[in-house]
């Protein structure tokens, strides 16, 4: 049995069908759950993730050995206290400075009512 149609109908049907086959195809694979723009994505997002996980065990390693060397040697805790919080050691109390202006004016009247305390007595 013969089909009825041009044979230039047949190829464009088929051309049509074939068409929407790849149409499928493609959707099928682009925009489902891992298409792959996603894996493209996911696999960015996976190097981005691997480079800030090497620089939080570098940033930790740094920190366990500043605490291993504050935990062994007191020179090294005495200057952190200096360079980074101001502290001064006198003779027989730390002192400290302070830049914060609303810390700054609670601690003297603090230390005012501490002085008129001793004072009075």
């Amino acid at each position: 049995m013969a089909r009825s149609g041009k044979p230039g109908q047949l190829w464009v049907r088929r051309l049509a069908w074939g068409a929407g086959a790849l149409a499928i195809l493609w959707a099928a694979i682009e925009q489902g759950e891992y298409g792959s723009s996603d894996l493209l994505r996911q696999r960015e997002e996976k190097a981005q993730l691997e480079s800030d996980l090497a620089l939080l065990r570098d940033t930790v390693a740094a920190l366990d050995a500043t605490l291993k060397q504050v935990s062994t040697d007191d020179f090294t805790l005495e200057r952190i206290a200096r360079e980074e919080h101001g502290l001064v050691k006198g003779e027989k109390e730390l002192l400290y400075w302070i830049d914060d202006p609303e810390a700054k004016a609670r601690a003297d009247s603090v230390r005012a009512a501490a002085d008129s305390g001793q004072s009075s007595s």
